[in-house]
């Protein structure tokens, strides 16, 4: 094989519609747009979501809710998965690196869903006060 003889697979390339081009081809005169108008001319369109002056629909609709660029820096960790994990102590790091929390977490949290029969002690990782008691129950700590 050749660089100079490869070519696209049969059927992926097809001649592109020459519009104008006389009575015969199906698309002279107007060129298949129509007569008159604003859609007619060159270089005359609507902007995206124009309704011809009326209140167009991302205005008439009501604004609701809020999301914080924040939160993609927040991550959650259950106590199933501290279980499963079964390291003494955790922290950031052994998180990211077993792959449980994404890189660019910044704040992680353990939340109460699940059991845990291991005492594990973490390390600059917050817990919910439900998680909390469960850690402690099985003898591990928050610090």
């Amino acid at each position: 094989m050749e660089l100079n003889g490869i070519k696209p697979a049969d059927g992926a390339k097809h001649a592109k519609r020459r519009v104008g081009r006389g009575i015969g081809s199906g698309l002279g005169k107007t060129a298949g747009r129509g007569h008159k108008g604003q859609k007619s001319r060159a270089g005359g369109y609507h902007k995206v979501g124009f309704e011809g002056g009326q209140m167009p629909l991302q205005r008439r609709l009501p604004k609701r809710g809020f999301k914080s660029a924040l939160l993609k820096f927040n991550a959650e960790i259950t106590l199933t998965t501290l279980d499963v994990l079964g390291a003494a102590e955790v922290d950031m790091l052994t998180l990211k690196a077993a792959g449980l929390v994404p890189e660019m977490a910044k704040v992680v949290k353990v939340i109460k869903t699940g059991a845990l029969t291991k005492a594990v002690k973490l390390n600059g990782i917050g817990a919910t006060a439900g998680a909390k008691a469960a850690i402690e129950a099985a003898g591990g700590s928050v610090a």
